[in-house]
């Protein structure tokens, strides 16, 4: 009996394990492929002389679009500087890199203040509308960025605050969700340690200063990594506020250069390299509580 049940354990490891191991390829495929195309040269098939869509998919329909091959290097790389520099007539590329970090930094920082200190005061605080107000914000959660795109944009040019860093930054440091998702962290904390503050005369922002914030790790590096993903990778305002080659940002840049003729899908690679390595960085580094507070919400939502 006990080996049979042995027997049973261990087939259903080995089945959980070949499902995540499959799981786990279907999700890394595109990150291999993406990262061995960036080094190889834009050349990447048997047949130099077919066009590079076509030798990209007959690398992708076999097993050498995940193989290095001899004509391995940084060339890629250096072609994106290389378009990307004042003497093309370009904005170079470290000032591009440069814009999406300031206004994604910026957005980032200013949104975990402002949205957790939202949060946590129609979480802790009892006041006339508190419930109308927790409703609006579940309800803005639910409203597509393209269904205010085109007032935003209109606020934006009676402000001046097109083709402008802050029209960048100002639209996305107030965020429904990140709201959403700090009022549910701070909800579930115990109230014991700040009732034990209020006694001591502690201010209702010191309690929040020194309380709070070192009690909220998981879901500030939650919200964190959910901003800089959404940002970093936000297309459809730029394109819509800017104008000035100057103040474009990566994804804006990225356009522009899938545009540009010949298509090289290696240097294209190497651009997205470039672009992703700060959000799987930042993934990496925040994993820990990420993977905490997802977990944490789940149980106690």
């Amino acid at each position: 009996m006990k080996d049979s049940l042995s027997t049973r354990k261990l087939i259903g490891n080995i089945a959980s394990y070949a499902v995540l191991l499959a799981l786990a390829f279907f999700f890394t495929f595109p990150l291999v492929f993406m990262f061995m195309t960036a080094f190889k040269n834009n050349d990447i098939g048997s047949d130099p002389e077919a066009p590079s869509e076509i030798q990209l998919m007959r690398d992708v329909n076999s097993a050498s679009a995940f193989v290095p091959n001899n004509n391995m290097g940084v060339d890629q790389f250096k072609d994106v500087f290389g378009r990307f520099n004042e003497e093309s007539g370009n904005t170079p590329f470290w000032r591009i890199f440069f814009n999406s970090s300031l206004v994604v930094a910026i957005i980032v920082i200013l949104g975990l203040i402002v949205n957790s200190s939202f949060a946590y005061a129609i979480a802790r605080m009892r006041f006339w509308g508190r419930s109308a107000l927790i409703t609006l914000v579940v309800s803005i959660i639910i409203v597509p960025f393209q269904a205010v795109a085109i007032p935003m944009l209109l606020l934006a040019y009676k402000l001046g605050l097109q083709n402008s860093y802050q029209g960048l930054i100002i639209p996305f440091i107030a965020h429904a969700f990140s709201v959403y998702l700090f009022y549910q962290f701070f909800v579930a904390l115990p109230k014991e340690l700040e009732e034990a503050a209020f006694v001591d005369g502690a201010t209702r922002f010191r309690i929040y200063w020194n309380i709070v914030l070192p009690l909220s790790g998981p879901v500030f590096a939650t919200v964190a990594v959910l901003q800089f993903l959404a940002q970093w990778g936000n297309l459809l305002w730029p394109v819509m506020t800017l104008q000035d080659p100057k103040l474009f940002t990566l994804p804006l840049a990225m356009q522009s250069f899938f545009g540009q003729a010949p298509r090289q899908w290696g240097d294209i690679m190497a651009f997205t390299v470039m672009a992703t390595t700060p959000t799987l960085l930042l993934f990496l580094f925040f994993q820990r509580w990420f993977v905490r507070s997802a977990v944490s919400s789940g149980v106690k939502g």
